[in-house]
């Protein structure tokens, strides 16, 4: 099996981020919204190999998702009552800017900024760190996502 390549990392990160939009576009049908982001769960995380320690940016009470009904729930509403549907709220464009990357094998890391733009052309900075596993199919799938914002905490 070859190792993850940084091109490999700026690929799953562009998947990624068309995937989240495409799930915006399924908020007027609830069954299909629903389907459509366990589908990108799927696509994206690696909950079928284990564990994946999942900490979105916008969960505060229930922080941590370690499991894809945690991770569905929090891109499109569902099982705690914090959840808005991130994925629902209008973006039109997300861009990675990298900042550095670790590379080891069939695992990998990236850390670096991202920007989520709505509809309403605004744009939000977010923080993120992601780890990476090449699947045995050669997919490259999310192990480690924390994303936060720069701005939430600014007694901190």
């Amino acid at each position: 099996m070859n190792s993850i390549t940084k091109n490999d990392i700026i690929n799953a990160q562009k998947k990624w981020a068309e995937g989240l939009i495409e799930l915006g576009s399924y908020k007027g049908n609830r069954e299909a919204c629903l389907k459509a982001a366990k589908d990108f769960v799927d696509r994206m995380y690696a909950y079928s190999e284990g564990v994946v320690l999942f900490k979105p940016t916008r969960a505060r009470k229930h922080q941590f998702r370690l499991n894809k009904e945690g991770a569905v729930s929090y891109f499109v509403k569902g099982i705690f009552p914090e959840d808005k549907g991130f994925a629902l709220l209008d973006w039109t464009e997300i861009r990675f800017e990298n900042a550095g990357y670790i590379i080891d094998n069939d695992r990998a890391f990236a850390m670096g900024n991202y920007y989520f733009t709505d509809s309403g052309e605004n744009e939000i900075k977010v923080e993120f760190t992601f780890g990476y596993i090449k699947m045995q199919n050669g997919e490259i799938k999310i192990n480690i996502h924390h994303s936060s914002r720069p701005d939430a905490h600014p007694k901190i």
